[in-house]
């Protein structure tokens, strides 16, 4: 059976086990609720009863959810052990595979060494059998000849002694003895010229006693090679990592090194980070307790009975970000929209941002769906959202390491527009409350030394800048003031002059209060103009609503829903709020305000 199957199978078993007991208790607590209620003489017990019989059931529910979550717990428990169960097979395995080419190598290199020496023994037995058989064929010749020339002397001297001429007989005797002593004299050699027994000399098997001692001697592993950081391949404090070998080496176990690569550290410095060690047999460890988003320097050596690798070559791995934080002073929204704004908060560059909302029902409880906008490279993201809704939305810093955990949420809006003043354009005369959204112009002057100014503060109007709203439509919002405070409120682009007045120029429109001692002056200004208008009731609340889309900037009195004025423009890009004081007092900014049916008839 395989390992899968034999794990499934178990897990399996385990959560059919909890299913059923979850059943048993909710089945015995439905009895005790319907066996253990007698029926009641009045409408009083029956209901003190049937209140403490929903306290034991609520009770019992209690019991069931913690014991179910103490089972899923245990689930998850053997699922990871049995997963590292399954990573140490594997690993056996491998190096079983490993050792048995091995050994199936050595085995073949003995009997290719044994073959070749049997090669040898017999090729110098063939020789040494030819050389004993040429000596024996020259000596049977040496034999024959000597043989030959004996009977011819023997014939010889019987002819002789057969002849009845004895003047022939003397004549031939002498030379027929001559010849016999000659003969006689030359010894004829009767021993064997060549042993008649081979050489047996022993084979030299050194070379393969030591190829059969080595193969209990393993060589040292040649260097691992670290494999690159792969996705989502760690948290925000520790780092999965994994190496291989190209080879067939047996190894004993591994030690991993790591350290942190420190960014801001100089050249020539003589600090280095201290080294940490992990040693493990598995070709895969997770290196815990590091710092977030930190790169960090990674090597490994194998090691068996012979000696340690060399080290492979280094690897940067980098954990996962820290959470972002969201700058809740420069988020701005709008019914159908909301534009979120973050910082980093770390120190190595991150990959892309992801953003994260779930809707809220009007009792505050979450939705269980959230909807994601990945790879957001900047640290800003412009969200559609529905209207009249509220968001719960919260933000991801993501690596090649993993993402990080969400920020902390901020809470979004759209039943109206909402945004914040800018503080860096406010003109240094003016303060703003704490909690972003009414400005004060007081009774004294600042010297020169204390205004502290830069490209984007108003130098000449007292005036600051609201968030920018960058997305077409409609927006509204109303502004608080009181009969006494001269004032300008309105729009403006966002690279309107700064040492100009509102509504003195083409990139400004604004509605003008100006306090005399017969009256209340109202203009509706832009580039220095403005009709002439009279306004007989005071407005103390004002209603700004700006149509993109049909090129309206509208102004009314709250109270008496009552139409101002109307500026006809198509903007060319997108505006700001303004607000300018223009002598000491103060204003407030009311937005995420339902705009009213009258604003966009």
């Amino acid at each position: 059976m395989d390992l899968y199957e034999i794990r499934g199978g178990r897990l399996g078993v385990i959560a059919e086990e909890a299913e059923l007991q979850e059943l048993s208790r909710e089945s015995t607590a439905m009895e005790t609720y319907n066996v253990g209620s007698p029926p009641s003489p009045t409408a009083a017990e029956d209901g003190s009863d049937g209140e403490e019989d929903a306290f034991k059931e609520g009770e019992t529910e209690g019991e069931i959810i913690l014991i179910r979550d103490q089972l899923q717990e245990k689930v998850a428990e053997m699922e990871s052990f049995a997963g590292h169960l399954e990573e140490i097979f594997l690993t056996v395995e491998e190096n079983f595979g490993r050792q048995e080419q091995h050994l199936e190598q050595h085995y073949n290199d003995v009997l290719q060494t044994l073959s070749q020496r049997q090669d040898e023994s017999a090729a110098r037995l063939e020789e040494e059998k030819k050389s004993k058989l040429e000596a024996l064929y020259g000596q049977l010749l040496a034999c024959g000849q000597a043989l030959d020339a004996s009977k011819e002397l023997i014939e010889t001297a019987q002819e002789v002694y057969r002849s009845q001429d004895k003047r022939l007989l003397l004549k031939t005797v002498m030379p027929t003895i001559k010849r016999i002593e000659e003969f006689a004299k030359d010894e004829v050699d009767l021993t064997l010229s060549t042993c008649l027994e081979f050489n047996t000399p022993l084979a030299d098997l050194s070379d393969v006693k030591t190829m059969m001692d080595s193969i209990n001697v393993v060589p040292a592993p040649s260097a691992p090679v670290i494999n690159p950081q792969m996705p989502n391949s760690a948290t925000q404090t520790s780092l999965r990592v994994c190496w291989s070998l190209f080879s067939d080496d047996t190894v004993e176990y591994y030690e991993l090194y790591y350290r942190p690569v420190l960014e801001d550290t100089p050249a020539d410095s003589t600090f280095t980070p201290q080294v940490s060690k992990v040693t493990l047999k598995e070709t895969h460890c997770t290196v815990a307790d590091l710092l977030p988003n930190a790169q960090y320097e990674l090597w490994v050596t194998a090691t068996n009975t012979t000696g340690i690798s060399p080290a492979s070559e280094k690897a940067l791995y980098m954990t996962v970000p820290s959470p972002p934080v969201i700058k809740q002073r420069e988020c701005s929204s709008c019914p159908e929209a909301a534009l979120i704004r973050w910082e980093s908060g770390n120190t190595n560059p991150v990959d892309s941002y992801t953003v994260e909302l779930r809707e809220m029902g009007a009792d505050g409880t979450e939705s269980s769906i959230t909807e994601s906008i990945v790879a957001v490279p900047t640290c800003q993201c412009l969200i559609q959202l529905q209207p009249g809704q509220r968001y719960l939305i919260s933000v991801r810093a993501v690596n090649i390491g993993g993402p990080s955990d969400r920020s902390e949420p901020i809470t979004i809006t759209t039943t109206g527009t909402f945004f914040y003043l800018l503080e860096d354009t406010a003109h240094p005369c003016l303060s703003i409350s704490e909690d972003g959204f009414t400005i004060f112009y007081g009774d004294e002057e600042l010297p020169i030394s204390a205004m502290a100014l830069d490209d984007n503060t108003f130098t000449r109007c007292v005036a600051v800048l609201g968030d920018l709203i960058p997305v077409r439509g409609r927006h509204y919002w109303e502004v608080e003031v009181d009969d006494g405070t001269e004032f300008r409120i309105g729009v403006a682009y966002e690279d309107t002059e700064r040492n100009s007045y509102l509504g003195a120029n083409s990139t400004s429109w604004c509605m003008r209060h100006i306090l005399s001692p017969s009256r209340h002056k109202y203009e509706f200004l832009h580039n220095g103009w403005s009709p002439d208008l009279r306004i007989t009731v005071n407005p103390v609340r004002i209603g700004v609503a700006l149509d993109y889309d049909r090129g309206t900037l509208s102004f009314f009195n709250v109270n008496l829903e009552q139409h101002l004025h109307t500026f006809h423009c198509h903007f060319q890009n997108y505006v700001h709020p303004c607000f300018s004081l223009d002598n000491p007092g103060a204003l407030t900014v009311h937005n995420s305000i339902e705009a009213p049916e009258y604003t966009f008839i």
